[in-house]
């Protein structure tokens, strides 16, 4: 029998690459001679870089780069399949703050310009990039100051970083522009469907979390729309209203006005990169999941797409999750035949996070034991 697992990491406990080592464990329980293809996945949010290196292997690079609020940090991108992969948030991510430290009116992309330049000189012209778990809203405009564009004040001289000071800019000089930029493509992961600007856009939406004070919020809303205005004047690219655009704090709106970027369903990205169809070829069973499934898995989250993808071949999927909340109807449309809870009632959240492998593994082992069962049965 063949068995492909394919979870997403579950936050806080493990990573997807354990969550799958822990199903496979479970699974050689009751079929210790199966054939088990291991697929740590991730939709393009954090983690995307780790799983699609532990799936697709290849080479992770380190370097030294500007983190979120100037200060060196080290950062990584991969290089799978010639593919280069760069996860901003390594190099921007709210993750590299503590939440004091939290202020999107200063954080900058530099730093994940720095890793797109380092790939650049590596000899990449083939980009994914993951666009989850920003601390920025600068509307790219590290990323682009990274690579070489100016982007500057009344006075001539460069606007300081952060999403604060983009009011400031009024003139764009791609004197210095890295060419290499328009040799290469560029494709974004990423399921934001928010637009640059407005009510359901980067500041207003996101900002807050990310450290933003009510009054900081409209400062950067303003500065957002006009940085916007100034891109449409100069590339004919509107980005106020365009879905996605908004993503990561509008670097996602950045990487479309300047570079040769499509935008693809995160999880779709993946799937493609780890030759998820190739595997699913005489597969029985898939078996996926995340630290929790609910309504909001039917927007795009891994285990839908995954299912989606098994469903189109034939292949039963079974989710396991950390916890499971209300709305997981949606699911059954969409290929998922059950979702299953790791958790037991007998123990605290906080025991099941650190028992969480043993629970997926034993979760793991009942769930194949039903599907044999049902598949005796059927015969």
């Amino acid at each position: 029998m063949k068995i492909v697992i394919a979870p997403d990491s579950f936050k806080g406990s493990l990573s997807a690459a354990s969550a799958a080592e822990a199903i496979a464990a479970g699974v050689r329980r009751c079929l210790p001679d199966a054939d088990i293809i291991q697929l740590p996945i991730a939709d393009g949010g954090e983690g995307t870089l780790d799983s699609l290196l532990a799936a697709a292997g290849g080479e992770r690079i380190t370097l030294s780069v500007t983190g979120p609020l100037g200060k060196p940090v080290e950062a990584s991108y991969g290089l799978v399949r010639h593919t280069a992969v760069i996860e901003m948030a390594e190099a921007s991510g709210l993750c590299l703050l503590t939440e004091g430290e939290r202020n999107p009116a200063l954080a900058t992309t530099y730093g994940t310009g720095e890793l797109i330049r380092h790939a650049l000189d590596q000899g990449c012209r083939r980009f994914l990039l993951t666009v989850g778990g920003s601390a920025t809203n600068d509307g790219g405009t590290g990323m682009l100051q990274a690579l070489g564009m100016r982007l500057l004040n009344r006075d001539g001289r460069s606007v300081l970083p952060g999403g604060g000071h983009l009011a400031e800019i009024v003139a764009i000089d791609d004197s210095y522009w890295d060419t290499r930029v328009a040799e290469s493509s560029f494709v974004i992961a990423t399921d934001v469907q928010n637009p640059f600007v407005g009510e359901q856009g980067a500041s207003r939406i996101f900002s807050q979390q990310k450290g933003a004070s009510p009054e900081m919020i409209e400062q950067m809303e303003v500065g957002m729309a006009s940085w916007a205005d100034l891109i449409e004047a100069r590339t004919g690219t509107r980005l106020h209203d365009r879905p996605g655009a908004g993503a990561a704090g509008g670097l996602c709106g950045a990487y479309l006005a300047f570079f040769p970027a499509s935008i693809s369903r995160g999880i779709d990205v993946v799937l493609e990169h780890v030759r998820m169809k190739e595997h699913l070829t005489g597969a029985d069973l898939v078996l996926t999941g995340e630290g929790r499934i609910d309504h909001q898995t039917a927007s795009g989250k891994a285990p839908m797409g995954v299912a989606q993808l098994a469903s189109q071949h034939g292949v039963p999927t079974i989710a396991l999750a950390g916890s499971v909340g209300p709305g997981i109807e949606a699911l059954y449309a969409e290929g998922i035949c059950s979702v299953h809870s790791i958790m037991q009632s007998t123990i605290s959240l906080q025991e099941a996070i650190e028992q969480a492998s043993d629970l997926l593994e034993q979760t793991a082992e009942q769930v194949v034991r039903t599907f044999l069962a049902g598949r005796k049965a059927a015969q």
